[in-house]
């Protein structure tokens, strides 16, 4: 796991020639795998810009490969949630190409934050990554599936495209 976050920042900070996040109006597609201890997934964003640092979206993530030991039904395996993200990649000035976004979301499963950093090779295409942690737990009740696959920190990485 820490061997692909590192190639992914040398990937992001290696490239470009495009604008990460532009701002108002700005729209953002990505999809991406999600890694954690009970299960690996899909994970689904879009991201839409509010103001020059500020931007709204939804998240959806699906539990593909579950831990045998849990029952996972298709309510246990699928989460949406609604984001809320500072775009901060113009303020640090890092690169033009380059966005970091911290972020809070609210979902079916739980209360969380994320953050997450992306990256363009060119006008519509870029990757990203992305970590979440939980900070209001879906369930206390260690019988629950839930408890098991969204108490949990998670990484995402995929593909970020702009629409």
């Amino acid at each position: 796991m820490k061997n692909i976050v590192f190639v992914v920042f040398v990937l992001i900070f290696s490239f470009g020639n495009s604008q990460a996040f532009k701002g108002k109006g700005d729209q953002k597609f990505q999809v991406g795998a999600n890694f954690q201890d009970e299960a690996t997934g899909i994970n689904i964003t879009y991201d839409y810009g509010l103001g020059d640092n500020i931007s709204i979206g939804v998240s959806s993530s699906y539990a593909l490969g579950v831990d045998d030991r849990l029952d996972a039904d298709f309510g246990d395996r699928f989460d949406l949630k609604a984001r809320f993200n500072a775009n901060i990649g113009s303020v640090l000035n890092i690169d033009e190409n380059f966005d970091f976004y911290p972020g809070l979301s609210l979902s079916l499963k739980n209360f969380g934050g994320h953050v997450g950093a992306r990256y363009f090779f060119s006008e519509g295409f870029g990757i990203y990554t992305e970590a979440a942690f939980p900070l209001a737990k879906y369930s206390d009740d260690k019988s629950d599936v839930g408890y098991y696959i969204y108490n949990q920190f998670t990484i995402n990485i995929g593909a970020s495209f702009n629409l």
